[in-house]
């Protein structure tokens, strides 16, 4: 396998990626100043300086990584409460943005000397750690240089195939030919069965073009899974151990919109399967296996799905020391007996970490909650393997794209909101007992004998008004849990046209998307993971009361 690249279209990358993750960075700070007691203001942050300095790994810009690095420490201390987020922490954390954005432009015109304003600006990252009474991990020396502020591109490109390119303009004219033809058939007052028959030919261009369209935004992953070879070299050298990268399935395409939120997620499952799944070579000898560990990155498709799995040949997960880090976090009571499904998941939580000490790669509790988030952002999911002492396989699941999907509409107190398809079980009637309160906003119902949780979505939105006469429940399911949505009517399958929200809506509240209505009107479209965890915290808390 030839793991050579195009650098400079690695950079282009990078350079989009960054841009992307301190604008985060910068509004989120202005935003954590107003609402400091915001821990997902908060976390926010810290994921988009782990995931920039993660990217400039990648691509070798060494002052990126530690200014980076630098920035999560004082963000790291802050999220301890062993440092207040005052109007000095936000002021000197933004002066660290416009630093980092510098030295983006620095290090992309081959300058990788820090500048005389970032290392001013590492000095007062060190003075806020000093007021934390702790030692900064480097000292903040080096030469000084200058600066000339550069315009980076911001353009984004597509490579497409000709041939899709002269599909395209067929299409166009054949569409041009058959509007002609029915407005020829309005016209002259044609019959219901003409308009019909006219109606079905446009209609069946119509989708050839969305197919050709959607063709058309679809890259291999191959360029975005070499890209981390360059990874697993520096942390495996970092660490002392041995490892090398192998891909598989670098010709399956997904839509160019998917990788962008695949990378990150892609970086952290890399990073942590060669910082902590991979013994050291001695270790591995003397366990029978070679010195070199292996990542095998693979890529399939998977009943319309794409597939991603992250293997490496290390220790496994070492449950033991799961539960016992997640009891002394707070996260698990004393003594409580969970599966090795529930163990694995709690690696998901935020800031939850097994190292013993911070690094330049690990130590965190950023990776795997990294991963869940931006997973589960595109509608896919997330599974772990383990076996003690033969390795770890991560797998992502991931839809072909993000434009147009298939889903599930259903109304509560006038609103539309829509489900991905991919997610529905079933739709039933649902039976109210006069005991039960129509505005509470979880319960539990009985199905074919077994508990099933719900949330109900007037209730969930606060959109007021009275139940309808009848409610109706829709099962829903992410990966292995499932729970229903109490909503007011179902009105079936579409198939919808994803537009993206603004980053103001609250991603907690359970809304991924949004899209237009056949009348115009815009629906929600939910995140099932975050109300199914939603729905799981709530009955867990009756269980307990």
């Amino acid at each position: 396998m030839n793991l050579e690249f195009d650098r400079e279209a690695l950079i282009a990358t990078f350079l989009d990626e960054a841009r992307e993750m301190l604008a985060l960075m910068e509004e989120s700070l202005v935003t954590l100043e107003k609402h400091p007691a915001s821990d997902d203001l908060l976390n926010e942050v810290f994921r988009a300086a782990h995931t920039l300095k993660g990217s400039a790994a990648c691509v070798g810009f060494e002052a990126v990584v530690e200014l980076a690095h630098r920035v999560e420490d004082v963000l790291d201390l802050v999220r301890s409460r062993a440092l207040a987020f005052d109007s000095s922490a936000a002021s000197t954390l933004l002066s660290a943005v416009d630093a980092l954005k510098l030295a983006v432009r620095s290090e992309t015109e081959g300058d990788a000397s820090l500048s005389h304003g970032a290392l001013e600006v590492m000095r007062e990252l060190a003075k806020l750690q000093a007021r934390a009474n702790v030692s900064p991990a480097v000292a903040c020396v080096g030469e000084e240089s200058s600066l000339e502020a550069g315009a980076a591109s911001g353009t984004r490109s597509l490579r497409v195939d000709v041939r899709r390119l002269d599909r395209l303009v067929d299409l166009t004219g054949e569409i041009a030919i058959a509007r002609g033809r029915m407005r020829q058939l309005v016209e002259t007052g044609a019959t219901r069965a003409e308009l019909l028959e006219s109606f079905r030919e446009s209609d069946r261009l119509y989708i050839d073009l969305q197919e050709v369209v959607m063709q058309s935004r679809m890259v291999p992953l191959g360029p975005t899974l070499r890209q981390h070879a360059r990874t697993v070299r520096d942390i495996a050298a970092s660490t002392g151990k041995e490892a090398r990268l192998v891909l598989e399935g670098e010709d399956v395409e997904i839509d160019t919109s998917m990788v962008e939120h695949l990378r990150g997620p892609l970086t952290h499952m890399i990073r942590n399967a060669v910082d902590h799944g991979v013994e050291l070579p001695e270790e591995r000898v003397r366990r029978g296996k070679e010195a070199s560990g292996t990542i095998r990155v693979r890529a399939s498709h998977d009943q319309g799905s794409v597939r991603i799995d992250v293997i490496d040949d290390g220790a496994g997960i070492d449950r033991t020391a799961v539960l016992e880090r997640a009891t002394a976090l707070g996260l698990v009571a004393p003594e409580t007996r969970l599966s090795e499904a529930q163990i694995d998941a709690l690696l998901f939580e935020p800031g939850f970490s097994t190292a013993s000490a911070v690094t330049a790669s690990s130590g965190r509790g950023m990776g795997m909650d990294v991963v869940r988030r931006n997973v589960e952002t595109v509608h896919g999911r997330v599974e772990i393997a383990s076996e003690r002492g033969l390795g770890t396989t991560i797998t992502i699941h991931l839809p072909l794209t993000l434009a147009i999907i298939d889903g599930f509409a259903v109304s509560a107190s006038g609103e539309t909101y829509i489900v991905p398809l991919e997610s529905v079980l079933e739709c039933l009637a649902f039976e109210r007992g006069t005991a039960d309160d129509e505005h509470a906003l979880t319960g539990v119902t009985m199905l074919r004998g077994e508990r099933l949780p719900f949330v109900r979505l007037r209730t969930w939105f606060d959109l007021g008004g009275r139940a309808a006469a009848r409610e109706n429940l829709l099962i829903v399911r992410h990966g292995s849990a499932q729970a229903g949505l109490l909503v007011d009517e179902l009105l079936g399958n579409q198939q919808i046209v994803v537009k993206p929200l603004s980053r103001i809506f609250d991603r907690g509240a359970g809304i991924s998307a949004s899209a237009l209505t056949g009348t115009g009107r815009v629906a929600l479209i939910l995140d099932v993971a975050t109300l199914l965890r939603a729905v799981e915290s709530a009955a867990s808390a009756a269980v307990v009361a």
